[in-house]
């Protein structure tokens, strides 16, 4: 059995013994522990940690967005509730109802609310208040509620699993003794622990480690509330946590003799989380940082995040939660960040603040949210998770899709959330447009040198799609970014010869480069012909030497090279890097000498890949797109080029299928290309 084999089978695995506990059932393809430790000892595995599904974020932490339905509805995130235990934390978006936290420490129904001081109460279980009825091994099952699942709402839920090194929860009932301390199974020192009394009114109680430098359990935060830090010996009797245990005053509100209390930990990895593939990276931490009005401030988190909770500590202020999902772009105008803040009812709000943006190693807070939302020099607290992706794809349906426009939302279905897709009506003459999560409501086209433009029609915030700029006849081309397959990445230009981080965990092995803020070329870097020659997207041009758009330096597992030109690097210009590799039976960029018909291996099963991109590149050549969904047949297929915004027309049957990959005929001309292929979706 190959590595790739067992890799497969352990990830079914994972699916059917979430929590990684194998057992013998070699009759569904499921590998016991004895066969994988076996194969560790033999070499065969190159990571012990993707044995279990909680060594990523994307087991632990989720965001998920959903329409209410008045009705019983089950949401399916991957996260083992049932047998792990956690947190789901919900929030209408379009109006103003209370934030409603239900946990598995404290059972189904019962709830409380982040914005407000009140016990916990308890849905009917009938009419119009059924809350979370069931905790399920893959997410939750919610009933009819007007909070969490109305039919006219739309809503976010973000899950936190318990796990070791990332987040725990604990229920206590109170004695009344001062310095009482509560254990707890997070298994590294918190950075932020959350107490609310859950049997009568009450605040709810935060400690942060970045509250202060010295001496942060000295003070204590309100979450439902917009004071300043408060220094209180009565929270947490002025004693640091530890791996272990928190401390605790007597007052009701920590410790009253007879009250209960919940409390959520949540870790601050410092280079220990142990998590990833390699089994090295950390998925969350817990910081502080000291805002200006006059410049952006840079954060490293050491990773690119997709949920930040975000407080000034030193004045009033409010809460404020951004992820990803809804919208947290990268922008050079006009962008909406999409807040909502854990100390409000307030519905979300998409007003543009343009400034709190992710970046590959971590976060910046831009002057313009220092000015509107922190103000200036100012100790901001935070809690940031990272992006998800963090695991070799198996599948390529699980990172790739086609569609054609349905005209409904999402109009273009992927069964993922999507990174970023290309969109381009087939029939007609049109530009193809690229549209990117990390960009928001922006487009780009391939085949054009245009900077960036407003698209208002561009909306990520869907769960399984996108909806974009749309015609009939559209198709669209969908990506998801992940370990080792692709990547996206956002900088600015310095002028001067620079390296600049990404998440792609590999060296890519194709990158395209574009300035967003000015009109400038399309740049493409390929392996097969090294950092010294360039392509453009944009054109039907053949390979260029060029030992300065790269630097004359090839990528590596975390960094990529450019240099000081203005399509690559231009002082103060904005970019957007697309980053792409091949994963063993996914994906497969590579490259090949047409002399008479030619057979391409790709290692793929089955002989008909989902997306083919080519382009010759020894003379003038378009960069042709073809696809299973449009036809990907022996004899003539339906082609287009990503450098031009011409409709669809007959390849004159220069690709076929062919086992494991494609086959080119004799019809091609001879040369030398480089390609770029996905595996089949289904």
């Amino acid at each position: 059995m190959t590595t790739r084999d067992f890799t497969a089978n352990v990830i079914s695995a994972s699916k059917v013994v979430p929590d990684g506990n194998f057992k013998d059932s070699k009759a569904s393809g499921v590998w016991d522990i004895n066969e994988a430790l076996d194969l560790i000892k033999g070499g065969n595995w190159p990571n012990v940690a993707n044995l279990n599904p909680a060594a990523f974020v994307d087991g632990l932490f989720q965001t998920h967005l959903y329409t209410g339905t008045s009705a019983d509805l089950s949401i399916n995130n991957d996260i083992n509730l049932s047998g792990s235990g956690g947190l789901v934390w919900f929030k209408d978006r379009n109006y103003a109802n209370n934030h409603r936290l239900y946990d598995t420490a404290r059972g189904i129904r019962k709830y409380l609310d982040s914005s407000a001081t009140a016990a916990e109460a308890t849905n009917s279980g009938s009419g119009n208040s059924n809350g979370i009825s069931a905790f399920n091994s893959n997410g939750f099952t919610i009933g009819n509620d007007g909070y969490i699942n109305d039919s006219s709402s739309e809503y976010v839920s973000w899950t936190f699993r318990k796990q070791p090194k990332f987040f725990d929860v604990v229920t206590y009932t109170g004695n009344g003794v001062l310095g009482r301390t509560i254990s707890h199974s997070l298994g590294s020192v918190p950075g932020m622990i959350i107490v609310k009394r859950t049997n009568g009114s009450a605040s709810w109680y935060v400690y942060h480690r970045g509250v202060d430098s010295s001496a942060p359990e000295d003070y204590v935060l309100l979450l439902d509330g917009t004071n300043a830090r408060i220094n209180s010996s009565a929270a947490w009797n002025d004693t640091a946590p530890t791996d272990s245990v928190f401390t605790v005053g007597d007052n009701s509100n920590f410790n009253g003799s007879g009250d209960t209390y919940v409390a959520y930990l949540f870790a601050h990895n410092n280079n220990d989380g142990g998590f990833g593939e390699p089994g090295d990276q950390d998925i969350i931490k817990c910081g502080s940082l000291t805002s200006d009005t006059s410049s952006n401030v840079s954060v490293n988190l050491g990773f690119e995040p997709q949920w930040i909770l975000i407080k000034n500590v030193t004045s009033s202020a409010s809460w404020w939660i951004v992820d990803t999902l809804r919208g947290m772009p990268v922008v050079n105008s006009n962008g909406a960040l999409a807040t909502l803040r854990a100390n409000s009812s307030d519905a979300e709000n998409t007003s543009n603040y343009q400034g709190i943006v992710p970046t590959s190693t971590g976060f910046e807070v831009r002057t313009a949210a220092s000015s509107t939302l922190f103000g200036d020099n100012q100790t901001l607290i935070y809690m940031a998770i990272r992006r998800g992706g963090m695991q070799t794809p198996t599948a390529a349906s699980s990172v790739f899709a086609i569609d054609a426009r349905t005209g409904l939302t999402p109009e273009y279905v992927s069964g993922f959330p999507v990174d970023f897709a290309l969109v381009k009506d087939s029939n007609s003459s049109s530009n193809w447009i690229v549209n990117t999560r990390l960009m928001g409501g922006k487009r780009i086209e391939t085949n054009t040198d245009d900077a960036e433009a407003d698209d208002s029609l561009a909306k990520f915030d869907i769960q399984n799609g996108i909806r974009s700029d749309a015609v009939a006849g559209d198709y669209g081309w969908m990506w998801k970014r992940a370990r080792g397959y692709s990547d996206v990445a956002t900088y600015t230009g310095t002028g001067s010869a620079r390296t600049v981080a990404h998440n792609l965990g590999v060296a890519p092995e194709m990158m395209w480069f574009k300035c967003r803020s000015d009109v400038d070329i399309w740049t493409v870097y390929h392996s097969a012909l090294g950092e010294g020659k360039r392509l453009k997207l944009n054109a039907n041009t053949a390979a260029e030497d060029d030992t300065s758009s790269f630097n004359n330096t090839a990528p590596t597992s975390s960094v990529f090279s450019v240099g000081s030109l203005g399509q690559i690097g231009g002082n103060g210009r904005t970019y957007i890097a697309y980053l792409f590799a091949t994963v063993a039976g996914v994906s497969k960029v590579g490259s090949f000498t047409q002399s008479g018909a030619t057979n391409v291996d790709c290692g793929f099963t089955g002989d008909t890949p989902s997306f083919l991109l080519l382009k010759r590149t020894d003379t003038t050549d378009n960069w042709r797109v073809y696809d299973a969904a449009r036809g990907l047949v022996a004899g003539n297929d339906k082609v287009l080029n990503l450098n031009r915004d011409v409709a669809q027309s007959d390849d004159s049957n220069l690709i076929n299928p062919n086992s494991g990959g494609f086959a080119t005929t004799s019809t091609l001309s001879n040369g030398d290309y480089i390609f770029y292929a996905i595996a089949a979706t289904s």
